[in-house]
This record gives C-alpha cells, structure tokens and sequence, in this order.
C-alpha cells in the first residue's frame, strides 16, 4: 500500500496560482468524481488556503502519476504554470503532514479552530462518493483524533484568531479608530460571520452585510444589528463606505474594476481600503491601479501568520510531540494492516500443505490410535510454526515501506493476496 499527497498551500503558492486549484464545498464531490477517473481510492482537502489530494494504490508510481494527471484537468491547460508550486509526500511523510494540518500547525493562523472541520468534511465527502477504502478513512480518522487532542491537551487554539480577524487587524493598522469607519462585508457565510465580529469588537458600529442571498445578508445583519443589501444591489454602498473586506466562496470575480471605478467617481477625494480574503479572489486585481483606492489580498496577511507563530511557540512544541505520539500509533496500525493478510495467507498455506501431506501419511500407515494421530499432528504443527517464526517476526519487524517484503513473500508463496479495502 501507498499513499501519495499532492498539494499546493499559502505558504508555497501566490494567490493567483492557488486560486486556480481551490474547490469550493458545492464543487467537492464533482471533483472527487472526476478523481476516480485517475485513481480507485482518494480524499480531497480543500480550503481558502490549500488543495491537496491523497490518493492510495499498491504503485507509488502510478498514484503519484494518477495525482498530478487530476490536478492537470482541473486546471484545464494551465497545470505548467501551477507545477513549480505543487509539493509531493509520500506514506508516513505524507501521514505526518496530515496529522500536522489537522492540530492547526499547517495553517497560516496557528491553531485555528476551522481547519479541524474541513478535514472531516473531506472524509465524509469522499465516503458519500465511495472514494474511501478501510486504510484512508483509518488515516484521516487518525488526524481528527490527533487534532481534536491538541486542541484539548494544549492552549494552541487558545484565544484563537481567524483570517477574518486579522483582516480587521489589517484594517486597523491602516485605518485606526474604526468607531466612525463603516465597513461593507461581503459574504455572509462563516467567513463574513467572523469578520462582522472582530469589526464590532474592535469598536466599529457601522456595518454592512452584502450577499448573493437576501436572506442570508438578513439573517446575519439581524445578529449583528447591521444593514443588509444583495451583492447585485450594493453600488451606493460601495461608493459610501470607508472598508470593503470580502469574503465569499464564489468561484468568479464578485467585485470589478468598472464598479469600484463607478463608486469612486461620487467619493471625491476619500480613500477606499479593500481586503480580499477570499480564495479564488472575489475583488479584479486591478482595483489596485486605480487612484485612492488600496487593495490587500491574503498574500499580506503572511506576516501576521510568521507573528503568531511566534507567540504560539511553547504550545507547538506540545503539539508536535502529540503528533509524534499518534502517528507511531497510527504506523504500527498501518504496518499491521500491510503485513496482516500476508502472514494469514501465508500461515493458511502451509497448514493446508501439512494437513494434506498429514492424511497422505497416515492412509499409509498402520492403524494408529487416537493418541499417535494427537502426536503426529502436534509434531507437523510445531515444525510449521518454527519454520514460520522467524520469517513472520522478520516481517513485523520490518514492517511497511522497506523494500516491500510483504510483498516479496506474497509473490515468493504465490498467495495471492490483494490490497485490504
């Protein structure tokens, strides 16, 4: 068995790179359909920060291949482009990246909370797809043990920060006193939710919520006390507001050039602050040629993730040596589960080679009685089980991924064993 991860993430890939491999929720199981068509068994982890695709098969070769072929009718002709970016894992690497990105340690703000969820998403996804055979899910399962114990056994997520947050720290930095600052949030999902509350917490009372869905721009507007108008109805809005930070899942371009142009034409001389935090990008990037008007993307929020790191020091060395912890657990699990059917195929054939030579035997043999044949048959079961002591041992010892020697002796016995689903 391997395991294959090809991925790109924030802190390998520009923005304008990774947004061309982000699947969004709605997307997710259309993808895994078109990855079953490069390989049998594989789980997809999509975020606004990262893509990266497990695929398992009984060929590292051919699964790394079937990996970057997905990946190339994805992106529908610009692979070449993305390529330099990608980064390749394989078996335990790949488990302990896993293992990583699921404490919080992978993600651009440490320890955050959302990461958690978005890997059971993908199992769960891939299972409704019937991507996942009994080894992913095991693996996948493993790292949300392994993250939900970081979170409880340490202070990594404590008084956690969220993109969102730090786009309003961003905001801050620039702006100042957001008291009389009113600020335009576009996207009412989760990310839009998290932004609305770090803006009240840090003091600004003018706010409103734009989305494609009237009902959802309500719902949230009502929690927050805020305004509410739908995304195609938000021009004098836009011309009125001091901050845009946008945040939607959409997979094209929410806010243009033409429109910011249009809204800054009636502001006279104010300044306009942008902050797009969504992946693939919601705001043209050529709102930033134009005049008064300051565009930052997630690209300028890797300073504030090197800054938390920081902060977050102890707590990640706890939370390295838990992920040290569960993947010795999860290997010994794995090397069991690799050499398991081998050793019982193996175990099967010889006492079916010693009880057949057995009846030879005693058809040509006197008349024994019922203690001679206990005898003979504790005799051939000891020979078979001291010839196959220090070979099974031997593979357990060695276990998975050092020169196949399940395999060797699957081929060697001709057991026919195939790979456990």
């Amino acid at each position: 068995m391997h395991v294959s991860l090809v991925g790109v993430n924030y802190s390998t890939t520009p923005v304008r790179f990774l947004e061309r491999l982000t699947i969004g929720i709605p997307q997710l199981q259309d993808s895994l359909l078109l990855l079953r068509q490069h390989a049998p068994h594989g789980i997809i982890l999509s975020t606004c920060n990262r893509t990266e695709v497990y695929t398992m098969g009984d060929d590292d070769q051919s699964i790394e291949e079937a990996s970057f072929n997905f990946l190339n009718a994805l992106t529908d002709g610009s692979f070449t482009d993305v390529l330099p970016h990608i980064y390749l894992y394989k078996n335990e690497i790949a488990f302990r990246h896993l293992f990583r990105v699921a404490s919080g340690l992978d993600s651009m703000i440490i320890g955050e909370f959302e990461i958690l969820g978005q890997v059971r998403r993908a199992l769960e996804t891939a299972e409704k797809t019937r991507m996942v055979n009994l080894p992913l899910r095991n693996l996948f399962r493993h790292a949300i043990v392994t993250g939900r114990r970081a979170r409880e056994e340490t202070e990594i997520s404590k008084n956690a920060i969220s993109i969102s947050s730090v786009a309003v720290d961003l905001v801050t930095g620039i702006i100042g006193d957001l008291t009389n600052c009113k600020i335009l949030i576009i996207g009412a999902g989760e990310a839009g939710r998290l932004v609305a509350k770090a803006a009240r917490e840090r003091g600004a009372s003018q706010i409103i919520v734009a989305s494609r869905s009237e009902k959802s721009s309500q719902a949230l507007a009502a929690v927050l006390g805020a305004s509410w108008v739908t995304i195609n109805n938000m021009g004098s809005k836009l011309a009125t507001s001091d901050v845009v930070i946008s945040c939607t899942g959409a997979p094209h371009l929410i806010l243009e050039q033409h429109q910011v142009e249009a809204a800054m034409r009636v502001r006279s001389e104010r300044p306009l602050v942008i902050v797009d935090i969504a992946v693939p990008r919601d705001v043209e990037p050529g709102v930033k040629q134009i005049n008064n008007v300051f565009l930052y993307g997630i690209d300028d929020l890797i300073e504030t993730s090197t800054l938390n790191y920081k902060q977050r020091e102890r707590e990640i060395q706890k939370v390295t040596q838990i992920v040290k912890s569960e993947l010795d657990k999860f290997i010994t699990w794995w090397q069991a589960l690799e050499i398991r059917p081998v050793v019982s195929a193996l175990m099967q054939k010889a006492e079916d080679i010693r009880q057949g030579q057995l009846d030879l035997t005693i058809k040509k043999l006197r008349e024994l009685s019922d203690e001679e044949i206990a005898s003979l048959e504790a005799m051939t079961k000891a020979i078979v089980t001291k010839m196959l002591n220090n070979p099974i041992q031997y593979l357990k010892k060695t276990g998975y991924g050092r020169n196949d020697y399940a395999q060797i002796v699957n081929e060697l016995f001709q057991l026919n064993v195939s790979d456990p689903e």
